[in-house]
C-alpha cells in the first residue's frame, strides 16, 4: 500500500509542517488523517500502526480465554507480566522479524541492486518534477519511507520534500503528478516488498534520495519534456 504525503492527500495537511529535511513519520508524534476517513483504506492500516491497537490485538487470547473458562479470570487478572511478555513476543516475533535473523533476508547483491534502482528512478521522478515545475533552486529530497512491520502487506509513504527559499516544505502534488511519481518508482522491476526486505536487512525503513536542480543538465530538462 502506498500513501503519497501531500497536502491534497490529507485532512490534516498542517501534519506536514517540517523545519528539518527529510522529515521522518513513522515512529514520531505525527497523526495523519487521510481525506475520507474512516472510509479510506489507508486510515484503518494507520489504526492498526498505533500501538495501543496492537497492544489490545495481542491481548485478544486472554479474554477469551476467561470467557470459556471463568475460573482462570482471577489468576490472569492478577498476571500483568504474562500479559507484557505476550505484547513483547507479539511485537517482536510475530509482526517483527529478530535482528538476528534480518541480514538473511537480502544478501549484499540484492540490496546494492535495489538501493541503487531505488536511486536512479527516484532522481528520475525528481528530474522530471522539476523540469515540468520549472523549479531551478532547493534541494529536492525524494523520501520513501515504510512501515517496520512484517508479516503484513508492506505499507509506504512517499513524498517530495523541497527546500525553498521561505524553508522546507512538502511539496503539493495533484493526482497525476502522483500517478506519475508511483509509477517511476514501483512496478515490477522494483515492489515495495523487494524494498521492505533490504530494510529489515538494514534496519533502515526510511530512504531518501536528493537532487540539486541546478545540476539537471538542459538535456536532460529536454528528455523529461519530451518523455511526457
Amino acid at each position: 500500500m502506498i500513501f503519497v504525503l501531500t497536502q491534497p492527500n490529507l485532512a490534516n495537511p498542517d501534519a506536514l509542517e517540517v523545519r528539518t529535511l527529510p522529515k521522518q513519520i513513522f515512529g514520531r508524534s505525527v497523526t495523519i488523517l487521510p481525506k475520507g476517513a474512516p472510509f479510506h483504506r489507508v486510515f484503518w492500516r494507520l489504526v492498526f500502526e498505533h500501538a495501543l491497537t496492537r497492544y489490545l490485538i495481542a491481548l485478544i487470547p486472554f479474554p477469551v480465554i476467561m470467557l470459556i473458562w471463568p475460573n482462570t479470570a482471577l489468576p490472569i487478572s492478577q498476571a500483568p507480566l504474562l500479559m507484557l511478555i505476550v505484547i513483547y513476543l507479539f511485537e517482536t516475533r510475530v509482526i517483527s522479524i529478530p535482528q538476528g535473523r534480518r541480514a538473511e533476508l537480502a544478501d549484499e547483491d540484492t540490496i546494492g541492486r535495489v538501493l541503487d534502482q531505488l536511486r536512479v528512478r527516484s532522481t528520475a521522478a525528481l528530474t522530471d518534477l522539476a523540469t515540468r515545475r520549472g523549479i531551478d533552486a532547493g534541494e529536492m529530497h525524494l523520501v520513501v519511507e515504510q512501515s517496520e512491520m512484517a508479516r503484513v502487506p508492506p505499507f509506504t509513504y512517499v513524498s517530495v520534500q523541497h527546500d525553498t527559499a521561505d524553508g522546507p516544505a512538502f511539496l503539493s502534488l495533484d493526482a497525476a503528478e502522483q500517478a506519475a511519481l508511483i509509477a517511476r518508482l514501483f512496478d515490477d522491476g522494483l515492489t515495495e516488498d523487494a524494498l521492505r526486505r533490504v530494510n529489515f536487512a538494514q534496519s533502515t525503513f526510511l530512504r531518501t534520495t536528493v537532487l540539486d536542480p541546478r545540476t539537471i543538465s538542459a538535456h536532460a530538462r529536454m528528455a523529461a519534456l519530451a518523455a511526457g
